[in-house]
């Protein structure tokens, strides 16, 4: 009788039902041999690693399984979308300019709509920024030399969750009190990121992705500087000279 049943074992055929899946596929969906028949008679228990499965394919929620909770699925892709997006009259969304000033307090004011009207904004009339939302945000520092200096600006394609992120691209990463310009990579599951500086003298940092508030991938990028005299060295190299310099000191030290 059905009603003899533990309840996840009743709720276990609701989920394969709800899914139209037979037994045999939904048993191979989740890594069990043969079929699922067993566990929907009550002869065989539902392993931690089925459980496991149904949270990561379905968002099943263990809890309602169990007949501990009333919600059904838990969302475990954490929602990267921007909070606010600004529209001009003909309702075309607009690039709102993010200098390092205002990037300070950013995080702090994701929702707030005023907020942005403080800022510069524009259109590119470029099928490149159609059908999609863009941000500019103003690099600081000199965490991703050569790519990017200084005062330049990079110009990012909204990203409404980890799973859309193109691996090792660069990005503008929102995170709860700051705003890195970072290359990333993706790790299993897309629970986390790591975020790699172009230049080698920062180590890598790895965050969660829960910590993560909105993503922008970095597609091209404005500057203000033109090199005037190829001939001269670059920042890099100069950069490259001072770090050389500073190893010397150090192995002379030793």
């Amino acid at each position: 009788m059905k009603s003899d049943l533990p309840i996840e074992v009743i709720r276990f055929k609701e989920i394969r039902e709800a899914l139209n899946m037979t037994q045999q596929s939904f048993a191979e969906a989740l890594g069990i041999k043969n079929s699922t028949a067993d566990i929907e008679r009550g002869k065989s228990k539902i392993s931690g690693a089925v459980v496991a499965e149904l949270l990561q394919q379905y968002d099943i929620n263990p809890l309602w399984l169990y007949g501990k909770s009333h919600r059904k699925t838990i969302e475990l892709t954490v929602n990267t979308t921007p909070k606010v997006v600004t529209v001009d009259s003909a309702n075309n969304d607009n690039i709102v300019m993010v200098n390092v000033k205002a990037a300070a307090g950013y995080p702090h004011n994701l929702q707030d709509v005023d907020w942005y009207d403080e800022l510069p904004a524009f259109q590119l009339p470029l099928n490149e920024y159609r059908n999609a939302t863009y941000r500019g945000f103003q690099v600081e520092g000199d965490s991703m030399l050569p790519s990017l200096y200084p005062g330049e600006w990079v110009l990012g394609r909204a990203v409404e969750n980890l799973s859309l992120l193109d691996n090792h691209s660069i990005c503008v990463i929102v995170l709860q009190d700051s705003v890195l310009v970072k290359k990333i990579q993706k790790h299993p599951d897309n629970d986390r990121l790591s975020l790699i500086s172009l230049n080698k003298e920062y180590p890598p940092v790895t965050v969660n992705a829960n910590e993560i508030q909105e993503i922008w991938q970095v597609n091209s990028k404005i500057s203000m500087e033109i090199d005037k005299d190829p001939g001269n060295a670059s920042i890099e190299q100069i950069h490259q000279a001072i770090t050389e310099i500073r190893r010397d000191i150090e192995a002379l030290k030793k």
